[in-house]
C-alpha cells in the first residue's frame, strides 16, 4: 500500500513538474499573459504622462478613434478619496469592435476598448486591458476567433509602444 501511494506522489511531483502553474502575477512575465480574469497587464518602462501619451499617439497613429480619458484620481479625489494615479483610455474601432456585437448583443458591456492606465503602491506603471478572445468566450461567441485574435494583435501593439 506504502509503494502505491509513493508511486502516486511521485507522479503527481513529475506532473507538477511539466505542467507550468497557472499566471497568478504578471508581473515577471517576459511576454504578456492572460489572467484567469481575462486581464493583461503591460508594464511600462515610462511615467503616467508618458505611458498615456505614447498610448494615445500610438492609438490615433493606427487611425483608431479615440473616445475619453477619464482621470479616476482627480474623480476620487472630487469626493475626497485618494486612490492614487489611475487613468481610463476609451477607444475603438467600430468595424473590429461590432463583431462581438454582430454575434451576441450582451457583448456590447465592453465596448469600446479600454485601457486602465495606472501606478501602483510600488510606483510600477501599468497599462492594462482585457484579452478579447477572453471576451469572446465570456459572451458566448465561438462563432469566428479572427476578430478577436486581429483585436489582441491590434492592443498589443498599441501597448508595446510602453514596454
Amino acid at each position: 500500500m506504502f509503494a502505491r501511494i509513493a508511486t502516486l506522489v511521485s507522479a503527481g511531483l513529475l506532473i507538477g513538474m511539466l505542467v507550468p502553474p497557472p499566471v497568478t502575477s504578471l508581473a515577471d512575465s517576459p511576454k504578456s499573459a492572460v489572467a484567469a480574469n481575462g486581464l493583461v497587464k503591460v508594464k511600462s518602462a515610462y511615467g503616467m504622462d508618458e505611458t498615456i501619451a505614447r498610448l494615445k499617439a500610438d492609438i490615433a497613429k493606427k487611425g483608431i478613434t479615440f473616445f475619453a480619458q477619464i482621470d479616476q484620481d482627480k474623480l476620487a479625489a472630487a469626493a475626497n478619496i485618494k486612490i492614487g494615479p489611475s487613468v481610463l483610455l476609451i477607444f475603438g474601432n467600430p468595424a473590429l469592435g461590432t463583431q462581438f456585437m454582430l454575434r451576441n448583443q450582451e457583448s456590447g458591456i465592453d465596448w469600446p476598448v479600454r485601457i486602465l492606465v495606472y501606478r501602483d503602491a510600488a510606483g510600477t506603471v501599468w497599462a492594462e486591458y482585457t484579452d478579447f478572445v477572453w471576451t469572446a468566450r465570456r459572451h458566448g461567441i465561438v462563432s469566428d476567433d479572427a476578430p478577436f485574435k486581429m483585436a489582441n494583435e491590434v492592443i498589443a501593439s498599441i501597448t508595446s509602444s510602453v514596454r
